[in-house]
C-alpha cells in the first residue's frame, strides 16, 4: 500500500467511483485547485468509460510541486502553470515526453456586489480588502500580481491585499465578505455548481503571462497503465467538452 502521509493537512482528497478491482486501476492525480471541479466531472466520465478510478488530491500548484519533488505518491500532476511540470521533467521526477497543455486559464476580478465592478477602473475605487492567491505558490496569484504591476497599481493596493494559499481559498475570501473583491479563475465563475452572482471583469490576457495549465506523468506512475490511459483521456472529446464548459480556452481556439 502506498504511503498516505502526503494526503494530509491543507489538501483535499476525493475518491471518485467504487472500490478499484486492482491497484493498477487506480490513479492518484494531484490537481491544482482551480481545476478540481472540472476534474471531478472528468473523473466520473472516465470511471464510466474505463472502469478505472481517480483519486484526486487538490492544492496550490506550488505545494503539489513541492510534494511531488519530495516523493509524494502521485501518478499524475495537473498543474495551473507550465513552469512546475517543466521543472519536474528536468529534474527527473516527471516522465520526459509526457508533458502537455490541457487548458488555458483566464483571470477574473469578482465581487459579490452586483454594482461593485464595472471594469478596470473598479480597482482604483476605495476598498478595504482585495483578495489574490499567493503569487509564490499559485499561478493565478502570479497572474494577478502581474496584472496589478502592468496597471501600476501593485504598490498602491499591496496594503489592502489578502492572500489565499490557493485560488479556492481566494474565492472563499470574497464569497464570505472578508474581501470586497478578488482575482479568481474564470472557471470558478463558470462552475454550474456555484452559479456565482455579483459583478466581474475578465482581465485581458495582455496584462499577464499566459496561464498555460500543463499535465505530466510522474515517475511514480510510469508503470501504471491506467495513469497513461487517463492522460490520453484528458486529451479526448469527452474531457475537452467538460473543460470548455468551465470557461477554459485551448491554443487552437485563439
Amino acid at each position: 500500500m502506498r504511503n498516505t502521509k502526503w494526503l494530509g493537512a491543507g489538501m483535499l482528497v476525493f475518491l471518485l467511483g467504487g472500490p478499484a478491482l486492482g491497484w493498477s486501476e487506480e490513479v492518484h492525480v494531484a490537481v491544482a485547485s482551480n481545476f478540481l471541479n472540472p476534474l471531478k466531472e472528468i473523473a466520473a466520465s472516465y470511471k464510466q468509460d474505463t472502469g478505472n478510478t481517480l483519486v484526486l488530491i487538490s492544492g496550490s500548484t506550488g505545494k503539489l510541486y513541492a510534494q511531488a519533488r519530495n516523493g509524494a505518491p502521485f501518478d499524475v500532476l495537473l498543474a495551473a502553470d507550465a513552469r512546475r511540470p517543466t521543472l519536474l521533467e528536468q529534474g527527473g521526477v516527471g516522465v520526459a515526453g509526457t508533458r502537455f497543455t490541457y487548458a488555458e486559464g483566464s483571470l477574473v476580478l469578482w465581487s459579490l456586489d452586483p454594482k461593485k465592478i464595472i471594469g478596470v477602473e473598479s480597482l482604483s475605487a476605495t476598498m478595504r480588502k482585495l483578495a489574490i492567491a499567493n503569487p509564490k505558490t499559485a499561478p493565478y496569484g502570479r497572474a494577478a500580481h502581474e496584472t496589478l504591476q502592468q496597471l501600476d497599481l501593485w504598490e498602491k493596493l499591496e496594503p489592502q491585499l489578502v492572500r489565499g494559499e490557493s485560488i479556492a481559498q481566494t474565492l472563499q475570501f470574497v464569497a464570505t465578505g472578508n474581501a470586497e473583491m478578488g482575482f479568481i479563475a474564470k472557471s470558478q465563475m463558470q462552475d454550474p455548481r456555484f452559479s456565482l452572482k455579483g459583478s466581474q471583469w475578465e482581465v485581458p490576457s495582455s496584462l499577464h503571462k499566459p496561464i498555460s495549465q500543463q499535465a505530466i506523468l510522474l515517475k511514480t506512475g510510469l508503470n501504471n497503465i491506467a495513469a497513461n490511459q487517463f492522460l490520453k483521456y484528458l486529451k479526448g472529446p469527452a474531457s475537452i467538452k467538460i473543460i470548455k464548459s468551465y470557461g477554459y480556452r485551448f491554443l487552437e481556439d485563439e
